[in-house]
């Protein structure tokens, strides 16, 4: 992962940095129900993941959202997005999500995928206005309460045939 951020308003989009942003993002994670709540010590390991990238958003009030992504081959998957809920909608999710598909676009990926709740109709029109579509299903994917999970998908046109 690259130190360079993007400046867009008040709020900088930078590369997650593992050992000052771990803590802040496993404490967003934790009270952002809707997202996948990975510890502490699972977000010190992500380093550790081939293809993985990961995004924050840093305003006045410190780390606020968190994208972590996997890249493998020409396809890549968005694994988890999550913002505080003081901060959501004033568009970090979005900043968030377009600087991880610029990432995956450097890396020549031509397919995005990423899963979420069936029930989470806020989340699936934020990624259909992204332009991700619905194309499969999996059933009981997630628990506490389980719950199917709408697949999701975007072409990247700039490597699509």
């Amino acid at each position: 992962m690259s130190a360079e951020g993007h400046q867009s308003e008040a709020v900088l989009v930078r590369e997650f940095r593992i050992e000052e942003d771990a803590a802040a993002v496993a404490k967003i994670l934790r009270e952002t129900p809707e997202a996948t709540s990975w510890t502490e010590a699972e977000l010190r390991k992500l380093g550790e993941l081939y293809g993985s990238t990961a995004y924050v958003t840093v305003g006045d009030q410190g780390i606020a959202g968190i994208a972590i992504g996997m890249v493998v081959t020409d396809e890549a998957e968005i694994l988890n997005l999550a913002v505080k809920p003081a901060n959501r909608r004033q568009g970090e999710g979005m900043k968030l999500v377009q600087r991880m598909l610029e990432d995956f676009q450097t890396r020549s990926v031509s397919r995005v995928f990423l899963e979420v709740r069936e029930s989470n109709t806020g989340a699936i029109g934020f990624y259909e206005h992204l332009g991700f579509r619905t194309v499969g299903k999996r059933k009981d994917y997630y628990q506490g309460p389980p719950e199917a999970a709408l697949v999701m998908e975007l072409r990247l046109g700039k490597f699509t045939e």
